[in-house]
């Protein structure tokens, strides 16, 4: 526990259900949801509706979401909501427009088609309680009446300024007269509050096949893109098998590939054969091994991580103890290498995440993104920012991750659950925001709750680092002091501020013997855990 006369906050706690999110309203509308007898699955739901009015820098209708559900206990359900590039993507046919080497974030060819209404739609038929519009009313009448914005929002905003000001409706929707927006300032959006109120009237068919579909691909024809109707017509998630792998006595679960998921369950691997110490979280012989643990699994994750629909995608050899251990052997314990030495496998940026366990104990771990902080910049007439998830295809043909025809991107946002014992019983559920950090994200946060024994609050607010996954360059936040920046320099790492804070998490931690919940909300952005 904290000491409690310095600045920072305490884990919260209550017995019968919570809501964890970036953004206080959303919490504030998921337990409102909770006790008007919806459950989990319906909370996470309405929350995440919220946070796309919001929060419109880190998610919205236009973006793609993954889920992992359990009823409790047994194995979970996980679904991939991810959405797919236009059937006329391909290398050729965007070397033709002059698109060679990377796709521009603000092109139409950064678009996929959004996966995030058919995600709620199937999960909430599935397994929801509450009537579909119930759960989308408040988030259209905030969207309609207007809501402040709160501080990180407004931050995110304005680092967005010069971006969105070449996107002439983004721009007029989130500027100020072309400045970024002041916090506590209002912002309505009716044009938004018009598209949800029509998704909550005629459900996804209206944002696949009607009129919303229509707006997106007008606007994406516009500009070039290869959007068809057909294209968002034949949009579907699916529900998929998730992964997992033994860690401190729990099994941690992912949802598998396209999602970097598997690089998360890598890095635990990895740091179980480095044998790191636990203890002492921020010593400098324990962040060099584990930023040279995060540099090699995320080369990993650039060789091999794509469709599993598209490319062979060998999962188990990946997450398996002997490829950790072939890692963990050409770690030099005392000094960073550049470049790092091959490993042979054994032979056989922005979003939204929300925690939500309801009375009867479902557990929700729920995600949704826009990828960069207002996606592609793309704003239909119907108030939809459209994400820019494609850019995490690559235009390489020899890549598994190359793009094709109705293809997923790799992905990088990745919901998780920690169960105990036979019955996978649902003693932790959790995410981390923030774009390529997540994967080294949930490492640090494990590491940290499980190894270190800090609370859950205190496993978030530790000062955090991410080695840029295509450079040398470590990003650390300011907690990390002086003298251990300068050590780590000294080993051949190159240490720089970080730019903005390192990702964001929501968690609620399950306590079987006495029920008690508790739940805790990443500082770094403008949420909260509540509960009752």
């Amino acid at each position: 526990m904290r000491p409690l006369d310095q600045p920072g906050r305490s884990p919260v706690h209550a017995m019968h259900g919570m809501v964890c999110t970036s953004q206080t309203l959303a919490s504030d509308v998921g337990l409102d949801i909770l006790k008007a007898g919806g459950n989990a699955l319906d909370a996470a739901i309405a929350a995440c509706a919220m946070q796309c009015v919001v929060e419109p820098a880190m998610t919205g209708i236009g973006g793609d979401c993954f889920a992992m559900l359990s009823s409790g206990a047994g194995t979970p359900i996980a679904f991939n909501g991810s959405g797919r590039a236009p059937g006329g993507a391909t290398p050729e046919a965007l070397a033709a427009q002059g698109v060679t080497g990377s796709i521009e974030r603000g092109s139409a060819h950064s678009v996929v088609v959004p996966g995030a209404v058919d995600a709620w739609t199937q999960l909430h038929r599935d397994h929801g309680r509450m009537p579909f519009a119930e759960l989308l009313a408040p988030a259209i009448r905030t969207a309609r009446e207007g809501f402040p914005m709160s501080s990180r929002v407004a931050v995110d905003t304005g680092s967005q300024v010069e971006f969105l000001s070449q996107h002439q409706r983004a721009a007029a929707l989130y500027l100020d007269n072309g400045k970024a927006p002041a916090v506590g300032s209002v912002r309505r959006l009716p044009e938004l509050a018009d598209a949800l109120e029509a998704i909550a009237r005629e459900g996804r068919q209206v944002f696949y096949e009607g009129e919303l579909a229509v707006d997106m691909v007008d606007e994406l024809a516009s500009l070039g893109g290869f959007h068809t109707l057909d294209d968002f017509a034949r949009a579907a998630g699916e529900y998929v098998s998730p992964i997992a792998i033994p860690y401190q006595g729990r099994t941690i679960w992912e949802c598998p590939p396209n999602g970097q998921g598997l690089i998360a369950l890598l890095l635990l691997r990895i740091a179980g054969e480095l044998d790191i110490p636990s203890g002492d979280t921020l010593n400098a012989d324990r962040i060099h091994m584990e930023i040279e643990a995060c540099r090699h699994a995320y080369r990993i994750r650039g060789d091999r991580l794509a469709d599993p629909a598209f490319a062979d995608v060998p999962v188990d050899a990946i997450i398996s103890r002997e490829h950790a251990a072939r890692v963990a052997a050409v770690i030099d314990k005392a000094k960073a290498r550049s470049p790092l030495p091959k490993v042979t496998l054994p032979e056989h940026r922005d979003t939204v995440y929300i925690s939500v366990v309801d009375k009867d104990r479902m557990c929700v771990s729920f995600i949704n993104t826009l990828f960069f902080p207002h996606g592609s910049g793309i704003t239909t007439r119907s108030g939809i920012t459209l994400t820019n998830r494609a850019q995490g295809f690559s235009l390489d043909p020899a890549s598994p991750n190359v793009i094709a025809p109705h293809k997923r991107p790799l992905h990088t946002i990745i919901p998780a659950l920690a169960t105990q014992g036979d019955d996978h019983a649902v003693e932790l559920v959790f995410g981390v925001m923030g774009g390529e950090y997540q994967a080294m994200g949930q490492y640090q946060f494990l590491s940290r709750y499980f190894g270190d024994g800090l609370d859950l609050q205190e496993a978030m607010d530790v000062a955090r680092f991410m080695p840029d996954p295509y450079t040398d360059v470590v990003e650390v936040e300011s907690g990390i002091d002086a003298a251990t920046r300068q050590d780590l320099a000294a080993r051949g790492h190159v240490i720089a501020p970080c730019v903005s804070p390192v990702g964001g998490s929501q968690a609620i931690a399950i306590d079987a013997a006495s029920g008690v919940l508790t739940g805790a909300s990443d500082p770094r952005k403008d949420g909260c855990a509540a509960g009752y």
